[in-house]
């Protein structure tokens, strides 16, 4: 049994076969899929699973604390295993592709600004968004 249908018993939910064939997708996903991707995938599995059965199950994964949802400034809603480790995300615009990182020194300086500002931060979400530096750099040196 994988990881995510492990929480999904865990949390008393009734695992019929297609469950189990989206929560092994999530599973195994290396990247941040959205449903058409997260149905792609299952399917080439099971053929019999539907498109509207994939987003009800995302759905309830989610609301169950199991996927986390993210909105990447795509359009699209792409998810991730919800864990207790905390990272962030910086998200390339030409490809999609979604990098996760933590880094020390955002983090301490995050709990400094709240701080500052008379809060105790209790959470946070990152998200930047670039474009790879040869393809800045050459757009940027470019003359109108």
């Amino acid at each position: 049994m994988d990881r995510l249908e492990q929480l999904c018993v865990a949390k008393g939910m009734r695992m019929t076969d297609q469950r189990r064939v989206i929560a092994r997708v999530l599973s195994v996903a290396k990247d941040h899929p959205d449903v058409e991707e997260l149905h792609r995938r299952a399917t080439a599995i099971d053929p019999d699973i539907s498109i509207a059965t994939v987003y009800r199950t995302v759905r309830l994964f989610e609301e169950s604390g199991i996927l986390t949802r993210h909105d990447f400034m795509d359009g699209r809603s792409r998810y991730e295993e919800a864990t207790d480790d905390h990272h962030d995300h910086l998200i390339d615009m030409k490809t999609g592709q979604v990098v996760e990182f933590i880094d020390p020194e955002i983090e301490r300086l995050q709990e400094e600004i709240a701080r500052r500002l008379g809060y105790r931060l209790v959470g946070h979400r990152l998200e930047l968004y670039g474009v790879p530096l040869d393809e800045a750099q050459s757009s940027s040196s470019k003359k109108p």
